[in-house]
């Protein structure tokens, strides 16, 4: 066996290996979510700080941890396979600054649990497929069986057929393990569908998707907090006023 046929035989094998290894290997654990701290901010309005500036950037800072989207979770599930990652994270950022204090989460949006199984199971076809090209000559008479014309015309260029299989099988193993999907859920109700639409949505189309969805009463909390602190601008300034 020369060199060639050592590295075709060994390519597929370290492919398996490595297939088989992602197949059992355990997910890695989720990244925790940041959580905020109720401490103030550098520059933030204190009780006691009289000045206008403190008052403004005080109201800076509410306004930007309580933004419009504040309270709002989008949901963008796509088919990681597909290499849709990159859509998400484009939509993920326009949302951020359109909706300021939106929760926006990326997660991948498996394929049916049938084509999960089959992709599953083609790892072992294409072994027995490169099994029964190396030792076929053991393989059928242990089952009655005469080894067919087809396998000696395969036989005679093993390497390859055992390197056109182990193509193949990438190829179906990669589509069954695709699903196609860009799917975008708004605090869980779905706003956008690409597997019902067979398109992706615009940044316009989902920006007013989004908007729509908006939680009325979050929106009028919001606006009451920006109320309240207007009025305590002010009563600061009339304060300062009087006083001098």
């Amino acid at each position: 066996m020369d060199r060639v046929q050592l590295v075709l035989l060994g390519l597929p094998i370290l492919l398996f290996c490595s297939d088989v290894v992602t197949l059992f290997a355990p997910q890695p654990p989720a990244a925790p979510k940041p959580h905020r701290h109720p401490q103030a901010a550098s520059g933030a309005f204190q009780p006691g700080d009289s000045s206008p500036d403190a008052a403004d950037s005080a109201q800076l800072t509410e306004a930007q941890v309580d933004g419009p989207g504040s309270g709002t979770t989008v949901e963008l599930k796509f088919c990681a396979s597909c290499s849709y990652k990159g859509n998400a994270m484009t939509m993920k950022r326009m949302l951020d600054t359109s909706f300021p204090g939106i929760h926006v989460v990326l997660e991948n949006y498996p394929p049916p649990f049938p084509k999960r199984a089959l992709g599953k199971m083609v790892p072992f076809v294409q072994v027995g497929a490169i099994a029964t090209l190396m030792a076929g000559d053991q393989i059928f008479p242990r089952f009655g069986m005469v080894p067919p014309p087809w396998y000696y015309s395969l036989r005679a260029n093993r390497f390859g057929t055992m390197a056109s299989v182990w193509m193949f099988g990438n190829f179906a193993q990669s589509l069954l393990q695709s699903s196609g999907a860009f799917e975008v859920y708004c605090n869980g109700q779905l706003v956008f569908s690409k597997l019902s639409e067979q398109r992706f949505p615009s940044e316009f189309e989902l920006r007013e998707l989004i908007g729509n969805r908006l939680s009325d009463s979050q929106i009028g909390k919001n606006l009451e907090k920006d109320l309240v602190l207007d009025d305590d601008v002010e009563s600061t300034h009339d304060h300062l006023s009087v006083s001098t």
